[in-house]
This record gives structure tokens, C-alpha cells and sequence, in this order.
């Protein structure tokens, strides 16, 4: 095909912009144009439709004014630039039209060929689809040069990011104007090429897919899961409400386009999507999805007969007073301050007396820290201190109600660990692994009291993180599993409960989201900026993908990607091929000064 000339009205601001489809997602997008001083048209085939996306544009500019965002003025000639209509001729003067319409080929195939009979020559035609190709519908236009994605995220006015969609067939000066026009209304563009869910929703929707199978196969409570991810991770939603409000029968199209694309497993949507959907039971929108909400459209969660039971179980626990905490590493440390810190005596142990004793200096100078802050008087923080005892042998555990590992991520250590805890621990004492990857029950075998035995996975920095995954394997014993409950409620965390296999619920969910934005930059599909400031932007995440790795430690994120493969043993889950070689090449991240990113010094 030749190359496209240049166009003057593409190449220069888009002006007037015609939208096409007034849903929650077109409304928002007339509003975001016109405070940005464009003058738009709103079209739908719905007259309701067109009535609705007015009155909704004028209540949000009057909340606005009511917030001393906008002046009365400014929201006039704000309403002033918004026309709407029935009739998409009126998308005739356009310079860019957004299309919006239904997730479907066949409908937004229709809306091009028609705009194909009515737009001049160089308008520039973009679709808001998150999940269809975009090749495909401009190849079916009149004017495939001049078709592109352009895919903001809800609520359009809220959300910065923008995805910018080329083709192989888009002309640059298109792509150009449009990242000039996404730029002018205060947006952060990210220009990608065609892929289904590019790169948010390519790396979102694999996410929400393996949360409901793993809600579906019983693994964990939506409760347990959604908390999970927003405590273990700093997300603002957990990722079956997020379903909820996206829509489960939206997330089920997405995924199925996703599916066709990559015959990737983590990409077959999961069952419960699809029953759920045809059950009418869409989420937020119907009234009820994963959670049943107040009516249609309301955000307020209510009781329904899964909603766990508040209060404690059934079976008492063990009183527990004195705490152990095996191990001198940060992790150990930050435990023991975190027991201390509720009131618990601690005796912090190591394989000697001097790592015990910079283990107690380490919470020291974090309690200092805390002091500095304003957080902890100088008292206050002399008295958790003197409740840690270091002690450079595991003998000194003897009367300890409950003892945590904290030791080496290596399974051999923490058996040989858990044989010792055994001789030396009184009957009763519960015994804690704090592993993130390892199965809980080898430890607990290498005991004669595997009832006593469960996992509690703190987050680090334990002081600061709330959550404890509290894993149960199918030996540990009831009232084990509900003195760790009240443990945790005791000492400020919030328990979520899972079973005993890789990656429990965090990392099961994190990890491979991780592995999959490796992925994207090694087949050259996007940079580490474009992805990590797209999923910051679009997906809330307070890390990009990139970032949080170097964070992690890149040799950290290899083991636990292996583990889950070796676990799952699902293709998908295979560690990707450039963790491999930047690891090989001692590039583990912020620890050693370069990873994904170079940094100033270690």
C-alpha cells in the first residue's frame, strides 16, 4: 500500500469531535473533550441515551462548580460546546470521531462503514474497543489509514491513561495527532500496537481470570482473595469486586478475544464467568455478580448467604503470651517488632548470640525511626525493645506459646528447623512458618505434631503491612488454625485464609501478572515506561510491573515463578526467558544496582 499523505487537519489539533455512543464510557469521554475546549457530538441511536448523557454531563460540571473546580462561567461554555443527536450524519464536520458503541464486530463494523459514507477524507476514525481488533475494523473501512484505538479507561473523566492503538495500517500523522489530542485533555498517552487488551487489559484481565478460578475451585473466600490482594499488594479493589464493577460478562468478552489470540490458559476465561454471565448475574450493573449488591447500580455491598459470619469459629484457641521468632533477617526482625510492639515478650533467636543482637539492633533503629516520626514516644519505644530477648540458640524457644521461622527460603533448612523446634518447644506450643512459596506440610512432617503446624506469611515490612495469609495444610488441627486467628487480630493484621499450595493467594495472583509484563517487552509489544505507567494509570496499581520487580529482586521473582510452574505445570506460568538472562547476568535489581532499570547506586 503507499504511504498516506500527510494531512493538515490530522496533523494539526483535532477540533471538533464526534462521539459515537453515549454509554457510561461515551459520556464521560464528551465531557472530558469539551472541558478541554473542543466542541463535540454526542450520538446514539438511543434518544434516552443522548437526554441521560447530557443531564449527566451537567450534574457532574454542577458538582464540579459546587467544588470551586469550575466557575459558573466556565461550566456554561462548557455545556455550551456539547450538542447531541440521533442521526450520525451529524458527524460530518468531525475531525476525529471516538466510537463507543457495543463490544461487536458486527455493530462497529456497521458504525465505520456508515461514518466511511460521511466523514471527509482525513478524519480520523478512532474505536474505544478494549478487546476487539483494530486492524480488523479498519480493514474493513474505506480508509484503513486513518482508523486507530483510542482506549480510555472508566470513569474517562478520573482516569489519566489513554491507549493509543496503530495498526499496521495507520498512518503516523494520525497516531500523532491523536497522542497530541490525549496530551491537550491532561491524559497520559501510551502508544501501543494491536493486541487484544494492549497492554492494561492484557495484563489486568489474565489477572482477574485466575482470581475467580481460584474463587471457583474453592481455594480461598471472595473476602479472603479481594483482601488479599488489596492489603498484600496496595491495590484500591480487590479483584472480584473489581469484576463486579467492570461487568463479569465484559471481563468474559475480553478474555474470550484475549483466549483467541494467545491460546494461552490463563487467558481461557475461567467457567464461573461465563455461568455467572448467563445467569444475568453481571456484577455491580445487575445488582449482583460475585457480591449482591443493594439494588441495580449500587456500589453497597449487603449480606448474602456466602458472607462469612463475623466474631470467632466454632473451636476456642490456645492462649499465647511468650512469641519466638526464629532468624536475624529483615523479615525476623520486623515480626519480632510487630509482636513486641502489641505487648507480647519476644525471644528472638538466631544460629548465634551476635546475630541475634544486630537482629534487636535492626528494630531498634526502626523503632527510632518511628520515634523520629512522631509515631512511638522515646518511652514507648524502650519498653517494646526491652520485650525482645536475643538468644543465639533455639533452646531458649522452651516456653514459648508460639514460635515463627523466619529463617532461609530453602526447604532442607526449614525441615531441619522444624525437627529441632520439635524436641525443644513444650506440647501445645504452635509452631509457624513464615515461608511465601514452600508447602507448609513438609514442614510440618518433619514433626511429630504436624497439628501444631501452619503457616503464617507476614509481608514485608511487617510493621507496616496488615495482612498475614494464614495456610492450613490438611493436618493442622482447628484450634491451631483459630489460635492464629485471634493471633493476628491481637497484634493489629488482618488473617485471610488458604490452603496449602504454591504461591498461596498473593503471589499465585501477583506473580504471573508479573511474568506476563516480562513477556510484553521481550516480543518489543511495549517499553517498561509505556507499561509500567499504564498500569500505575489504568489499573491503580501504586507499582508498575517493573518497578515493583526491581523492588522484589528480580533472583526473588525467578524462584517464585519456578515454583508455580513446577506446581501448576501450565505453560503460561513459565518463568519468561528475560527474568532468566538478567538474573544469569547478576542483574537482580535495586540490590545490586541494576535490573529492569539501572539505579544511581545499590
Amino acid at each position: 500500500m503507499a504511504t498516506p499523505p500527510s494531512h493538515p487537519t490530522a496533523a494539526s489539533a483535532l477540533r471538533t469531535v464526534a462521539v459515537v455512543g453515549l454509554g457510561t464510557m461515551g459520556t464521560g469521554i464528551i465531557e472530558v473533550l469539551a472541558a478541554a475546549g473542543r466542541t463535540v457530538v454526542g450520538i446514539d441511536v438511543s434518544e434516552a441515551a443522548a437526554v441521560r448523557a447530557v443531564a449527566a454531563v451537567e450534574s457532574a460540571t454542577a458538582r464540579a462548580v459546587a467544588r470551586e473546580r469550575l466557575t459558573g462561567q466556565e461550566r456554561a461554555d462548557l455545556l455550551a460546546r456539547i450538542s447531541v443527536s440521533t442521526d450520525l450524519r451529524a458527524a460530518a464536520d468531525a475531525d476525529l470521531v471516538v466510537e463507543v458503541a457495543p463490544e461487536s464486530y458486527e455493530i462497529k463494523q456497521r458504525v465505520f462503514r456508515e461514518l466511511d459514507a460521511i466523514v471527509r477524507p482525513d478524519t480520523v476514525l478512532a474505536t474505544g474497543t478494549n478487546a476487539l481488533s483494530v486492524t480488523r475494523l479498519a480493514a474493513e473501512s474505506r480508509r484503513p489509514e486513518r482508523v486507530l484505538g483510542l482506549h480510555f479507561f472508566n470513569p474517562a473523566p478520573a482516569m489519566r491513561l489513554v491507549e493509543v492503538v496503530s495498526s499496521v495500517l495507520t498512518a503516523p500523522d494520525a497516531v500523532t495527532a491523536v497522542i497530541r489530542l490525549a496530551l491537550d485533555l491532561g491524559k497520559e498517552p501510551v502508544a501501543v500496537g494491536d493486541r487484544p487488551g494492549f497492554v492494561a487489559d492484557g495484563l489486568l484481565f489474565g489477572y482477574l481470570n485466575q482470581a475467580a478460578a481460584m474463587y471457583e475451585a474453592k481455594y480461598a473466600s471472595r473476602e479472603d482473595i479481594d483482601a488479599a490482594m488489596r492489603l498484600g499488594c496496595g491495590l484500591p479493589m480487590g479483584p472480584l469486586a473489581l469484576l463486579d464493577l467492570i461487568g463479569v460478562d465484559t471481563a468474559r468478552t475480553v478474555l474470550e478475544a484475549m483466549y483467541a489470540e494467545s491460546h494461552d490458559r490463563l487467558h481461557a476465561p475461567a467457567p464461573i464467568l461465563g455461568q455467572l454471565s448467563e445467569a444475568g448475574l453481571t456484577g455491580r450493573k445487575s445488582g449482583r455478580g460475585f457480591y449482591t449488591y443493594a439494588e441495580s447500580g449500587s456500589a453497597a455491598v449487603v449480606r448474602d448467604a456466602l458472607t462469612p459470619l463475623s466474631g470467632g469459629g466454632p473451636v476456642p484457641g490456645r492462649t499465647v503470651r511468650t512469641v519466638g521468632v526464629a532468624g536475624s533477617g529483615t523479615m525476623a526482625s520486623g515480626i519480632a517488632e510487630v509482636f513486641a510492639k502489641a505487648g507480647h515478650p519476644v525471644v528472638l533467636a538466631a544460629r548465634s548470640a551476635e546475630k541475634a543482637q544486630a537482629a534487636k539492633a535492626r528494630i531498634g533503629t526502626s523503632l527510632a525511626r518511628s520515634v523520629d516520626r512522631g509515631r512511638l514516644t522515646a518511652e514507648a519505644a524502650a519498653r517494646v525493645l526491652d520485650r525482645v530477648v536475643p538468644a543465639g540458640s533455639w533452646d531458649a524457644f522452651a516456653e514459648a506459646d508460639l514460635v515463627l521461622e523466619a529463617v532461609a527460603e530453602d526447604l532442607e533448612v526449614k525441615r531441619r528447623l522444624f525437627g529441632t523446634l520439635d524436641a525443644v518447644c513444650r506440647p501445645g506450643a504452635v509452631l509457624a512458618t513464615t515461608t511465601s512459596s514452600l508447602p507448609v506440610v513438609a514442614c510440618a512432617r518433619a514433626t511429630s505434631r504436624p497439628q501444631d503446624v501452619i503457616g503464617m506469611h507476614f509481608f514485608n515490612p511487617a510493621p507496616a503491612m496488615k495482612l498475614v495469609e494464614v495456610v492450613r495444610t490438611v493436618l493442622t488441627s482447628d484450634e491451631t488454625h483459630a489460635t492464629v486467628r485471634a493471633v493476628c487480630a491481637g497484634i493489629g493484621k488482618h488473617p485471610v485464609d488458604c490452603g496449602d499450595r504454591a504461591g498461596f493467594i498473593v503471589n499465585a495472583l501477583l506473580f504471573p501478572y508479573l511474568n506476563n509484563a516480562i513477556k510484553m517487552v521481550q516480543e518489543h509489544y511495549a517499553s517498561l515506561d509505556d507499561i509500567d505507567a499504564a498500569m500505575r494509570l489504568g489499573g491503580g496499581y501504586p507499582m508498575g510491573p517493573f518497578e515493583l520487580l526491581d523492588v522484589v529482586g528480580l533472583d526473588v521473582s525467578l524462584a517464585i515463578e519456578k515454583v508455580l510452574h513446577r506446581a501448576f505445570r501450565d505453560p503460561g506460568l513459565a518463568p519468561a526467558p528475560l527474568l532468566e538472562h538478567l538474573v544469569a547476568a547478576g542483574c537482580l535489581g535495586r540490590k545490586t544496582g541494576r535490573g529492569f532499570r539501572e539505579y544511581a547506586s545499590r
